[in-house]
């Protein structure tokens, strides 16, 4: 797996894409989830590339184009917006309320603890590895780190 390789993933809907952006030393590969359906492959990458991202989140990509879960349809430059490895939020959820009351922000090396987050800060994508029903089930539900009850 390469820096700007497009990710397709089929859905019952039909068909998403993402771009693989990073690899973390323990995280594995981080993509980007571009927030829409094609019902046919678009012709060109920036076709691909012109919808905003819907998500970000670790993805064993690996093993899911191993599987056949997913496919590696091209590589493309890594577009400015998507080159810098993004900040994201974390916490322990209370299971009384549902809810973490203690936000930890991490950069990819370094976490550290900030309580309550502002309404930008949801924002932020929530840190976590995610297997192919989550991506999928999240991608088709329109489901956001903004929109996320936690």
């Amino acid at each position: 797996m390469k820096i700007g390789d497009i990710v397709e993933i089929g859905t019952l809907q039909g068909t998403a894409y993402a771009v693989l952006t990073h690899k973390h030393a323990q995280y594995g590969p981080l993509i980007r989830v571009l927030g829409k359906i094609h019902e046919d492959r678009p012709s060109d990458a920036a076709e691909i590339l012109a919808h905003d991202v819907q998500f970000s989140c670790f993805f064993p990509l690996g093993a899911a184009v191993a599987r056949k879960l997913v496919s590696v349809v091209g590589t493309v430059p890594l577009p400015a917006k998507l080159a810098t490895f993004p900040v994201f939020r974390t916490g322990v959820v209370d299971p009384a309320t549902g809810k973490v009351r203690v936000w930890w922000f991490w950069d990819g090396t370094t976490e550290w603890a900030v309580g309550e987050i502002t309404t930008e800060q949801r924002q932020m994508p929530i840190r976590g590895v995610w297997n192919d029903a989550l991506l999928v089930e999240r991608l088709l539900a329109g489901w956001t780190a903004e929109s996320d009850p936690t």
